[in-house]
């Protein structure tokens, strides 16, 4: 457990800031990071750019999969404490946001990322032939492994409840308040403008906008983050009738990655009786203000057809999927997140979180303590306490190396 931690000095001296600390973006990270911090004791301001909740950035929806099966032992280490802060949460909240059900891992026995995440979710081979009667075929030679540790997040629900907690805590939410500038304020700390006017002086400010990271971090300290949004695709297809039951989370079916081509993933049958989300990583660029909402839709809505046609003879892949949902998903050129402190003329008042590459909704809880834990007391004791590494998520990995941390990986 993480120790207690002191309430900074400007949260109980009458400081002359209005807040102690400004998040920026109320999706996952920032409603956990304000969240984060308004527990410490912080007087705490979250901003949204849109209606809280809403569908244009990437944490919204019925689910997101939460696994331990990561080949990054770092990854490993970071979803045991945010399952630890997600159990927490939940205790707090009465709410229920996370359904645990078992991980199923495929791909060719060959593929190093899937024997690496094998091996740090420690799960157990097993023959597909007899599970779930009979729902996956894959090919010979295939490595076929599952876990007890998968589990169904609600995205939507998720996010409401840390902004709710965040309230509790005294924290104040404002949304539809678009931030247009971040600056030095006259005597220290940060002024952040907003483009109705406003003006709000914090002690430090944590900046969590997704997509619209390196628009806005350009802009206000001519930082050049490499981080690429895509759009993507979330697709729900129809089990074929009579085998509903049997691809149901209460009947333990499982979250699943298939480490093949194409890169496939999916969820039990949960939010939407007789539906099952399958979709499939990646997509085609895209400007967050400027979306084609359909662009790419019909390559992926093809690939992932095949793939089921090919592989989960109870789902109905040829007829199509029922359900469409976008979403973004943005990207560093390595899949490493970006969380450290944005420098230059802005020292450590300024924490960036970006980049989560489609993968970090499960880590939202302790993305979020980290990020608080940095802007009140300029280093991140838990994320330390849990063996979380936090060197290879720094922004100057992309200086001279516009691959970052991709050239451990070869």
């Amino acid at each position: 457990m993480a120790a207690t931690l002191a309430v900074p000095q400007s949260a109980t001296t009458g400081h002359r800031f209005d807040f102690d600390v400004i998040v920026v973006g109320a999706g996952i990270m920032g409603s956990c990071a304000a969240h984060a911090a308004a527990s410490r004791g912080a007087r705490v301001l979250l901003l949204e750019r849109f209606d809280l909740l809403h569908h244009r950035g990437s944490s919204h929806g019925e689910s997101r999969i939460i696994r331990d099966a990561y080949p990054e032992a770092r990854y490993l280490l970071m979803v045991r404490l945010a399952r630890r802060l997600w159990a927490e949460a939940e205790a707090e909240s009465g709410y229920r946001v996370l359904t645990p059900v078992p991980q199923l891992s495929i791909g060719p026995r060959g593929d190093a990322e899937l024997l690496a995440a094998v091996k740090n979710d420690g799960a157990e081979e097993v023959d597909l032939a007899r599970m779930w009667g009979g729902a996956f075929r894959v090919p010979g030679g295939w490595l076929t492994a599952v876990s007890e540790h998968g589990g169904v997040l609600n995205a939507t629900k998720a996010v409401a409840m840390f902004q709710a907690l965040a309230v509790k805590k005294g924290a104040v939410v404002r949304d539809n308040t678009e931030v247009v500038s971040i600056e030095k304020g006259p005597e220290g700390g940060v002024v952040v403008k907003t483009s109705g006017g406003e003006k709000f002086h914090g002690a430090k400010c944590v900046v969590t906008v997704g997509a619209w990271a390196s628009k806005l971090l350009r802009s206000v300290a001519g930082a050049e983050l490499p981080i690429q949004p895509l759009h993507t695709l979330t697709l729900y297809w129809r089990i074929k009738p009579g085998c509903e039951r049997n691809l149901t989370a209460e009947a333990g079916f499982p979250t699943f990655s298939s480490y093949g081509d194409p890169p496939v993933y999916g969820t039990p049958s949960l939010e939407l009786p007789g539906l099952i989300k399958v979709s499939c990583d990646g997509g085609p660029p895209c400007d967050p203000d400027k979306r084609d909402w359909t662009a790419g839709d019909k390559e992926v809505t093809e690939r992932v057809a095949k793939w089921i046609e090919e592989s989960m003879p109870h789902v109905e892949g040829a007829r199509g999927p029922v359900i469409r949902q976008s979403c973004i998903c943005s990207m560093t050129p390595d899949a490493d997140f970006v969380i450290d402190f944005l420098g230059g003329e802005f020292g450590q008042d300024v924490v960036v979180g970006a980049g989560f590459s489609g993968h970090g909704f499960k880590m939202g809880p302790a993305v979020g303590s980290i990020l608080a834990e940095m802007a009140i007391d300029g280093k991140a004791n838990t994320a330390a306490e849990s063996g979380v590494e936090l060197g290879c998520f720094r922004i100057n990995r992309f200086d001279g190396n516009p691959m970052g941390n991709a050239k451990n990986y070869q």
